[in-house]
């Protein structure tokens, strides 16, 4: 029986999630992401797909996260009409956030062909438009937890709880018939034990194979109870001066609901009371209201904080929801007593440029980084000390504080990957998926000094093929 995998994305880098199946000829797409970054980066999802999207028979789709779902309308644009299935909240967040990208694709495309059109170059289409992603949303079919479903014959997948955002999935797959019959465990991005709002990732003890992300293979996050400190002393410092604002880039769906969830438990204590704390993201607002009607997927302290407060949902109060672009930019004429939660996350788009543009240049204003920033993002940049930053083709100076807090991660650190690799029987071979290199080598010599069995670890490179009829020996394919 032929049964194949190719790694056609986050392979030694953090974004584009996407690996391809072979079953028996009929070709399965795990994830279908953007990839993200730079410009350099974002032009090569123009680039042709890898394979033939006609070709394909299906997708399962590990969670929301446009660096995991964001070509999903560009592989239906180009042929692709078979079923995607994917957790019944990814169906939901998705609807919202590739209607965002599609709008972004369409801007972005109007404002580059104006400058094409002065250097008489021909214009430029949109990956996709809203039309696309109208598409992908019939095709979506929705699964619960537990659930197993066939997807093709011989290839079988049931979702379980990675416990980073809303409906994110570990995604099981067994392959193959009788004797012959493999398991394929697919990380997706995984989140953290003990984190607020969501269920703590999933422990899976059968494989074969096993594909992990590697994000944060090469650090270790600040404990719980040491990133409250640290938050607590950033906005008591600030609050207390009362002058500049707070900056949060956040992405919107997870990052931005832990936030809300955060500021309601400690508004007292953390003096959030004197602030004006603004949500300003419309994608983030719809993704709250649909956390917020996902309730019974939060874990019990949530439900049981939700119970004891009937009428005042934890995601909801101590907020004004930033809707219209007027809204928006109306805070930019406010210099002090501001906490604004705004997108993008790696702040290379939305209305977080705005606010960084206008409060940058304050040593009294405090910029918080709170999630993984890509090489080549603003994001970055201000995390490794860059002295300014251009926005809207401005050089603004970096005189706010920067502050980077690892703990609110959404992603496992290393000893949490380790941790939720060695719940497996037997070390069955490993896979590196979605990390820097960099992360992805010091992971793996973790895993390979410190594990009895040491097992067999490779970081995936984009465009290898691999034959999993052999395992549990790893055999490439030319």
């Amino acid at each position: 029986m032929q049964m194949t995998l190719s790694f056609l994305g986050a392979a030694q880098e953090v974004t584009g999630s996407c690996h391809l199946l072979n079953i028996q000829g009929r070709e399965v797409l795990l994830d279908c992401g953007m990839i993200q970054g730079g410009k350099s980066d974002a032009l090569r999802n123009h680039e042709p797909f890898a394979f033939d999207p006609k070709a394909i028979h299906a997708v399962v789709l590990s969670h929301a996260h446009i660096d995991h779902s964001g070509r999903l309308p560009l592989l239906v644009k180009s042929g692709f009409s078979g079923p995607i299935y994917t957790h019944k909240a990814t169906v939901e967040l998705c609807e919202v956030m590739l209607k965002d990208a599609a709008m972004l694709q369409v801007r972005d495309v109007e404002r580059l062909n104006k400058k094409r059109l002065k250097n008489h170059l021909e214009p430029l289409e949109p990956l996709f438009d809203e039309t696309d992603v109208d598409q992908v949303i019939q095709q979506f079919v929705p699964l619960e937890y537990g659930q197993h479903q066939q997807i093709v014959p011989s290839l079988t997948a049931c979702l379980s709880d990675a416990g980073h955002i809303l409906g994110s999935a570990i995604v099981e797959l067994w392959m193959g018939e009788a004797d012959e019959r493999k398991k394929l465990v697919f990380s997706g991005d995984l989140g953290r034990a003990g984190m607020p709002i969501l269920d703590d990732p999933s422990l899976i003890s059968e494989a074969d194979l096993v594909l992990m992300e590697s994000t944060y293979g090469d650090r270790l996050h600040r404990s719980w109870q040491a990133t409250l400190e640290e938050l607590k002393a950033i906005f008591s410092t600030t609050i207390r001066s009362s002058r500049g604002n707070i900056l949060l880039p956040a992405f919107s769906v997870g990052r931005a609901q832990e936030l809300l969830y955060l500021f309601h438990l400690y508004a007292k204590e953390w003096e959030l009371s004197k602030w004006r704390i603004c949500l300003d993201s419309p994608m983030a607002i719809k993704a709250t209201q649909i956390y917020v009607a996902n309730y019974q997927l939060m874990d019990e302290d949530f439900k049981r904080f939700t119970r004891m407060s009937p009428g005042k949902h934890p995601l909801l109060s101590n907020v004004d929801f930033i809707d219209t672009t007027q809204e928006s930019m109306e805070l930019n004429a406010i210099h002090q007593g501001l906490i604004i939660i705004a997108g993008s996350g790696m702040c290379n788009g939305g209305r977080i440029r705005s606010h960084l543009e206008h409060n940058l240049a304050n040593p009294q204003s405090d910029v918080i980084i709170c999630g993984f920033q890509a090489l080549g993002t603003p994001g970055r940049l201000l995390v490794d000390g860059a002295e300014s930053l251009t926005i809207h083709g401005n050089s603004i100076n970096v005189a706010a504080r920067i502050h980077t807090v690892g703990g609110l991660s959404a992603h496992a650190d290393q000893q949490e990957l380790l941790h939720w690799y060695r719940q497996f029987k037997s070390a069955p071979p490993l896979i590196l998926v979605h990390g820097e290199i960099e992360a992805q080598k010091i992971l793996l010599s973790k895993l390979t000094q410190e594990q009895s069995p040491a097992p067999h670890v490779v970081i995936a490179e984009r465009g290898d093929t691999l034959d999993l009829t052999a395992l549990p020996e790893l055999v490439w394919l030319p």
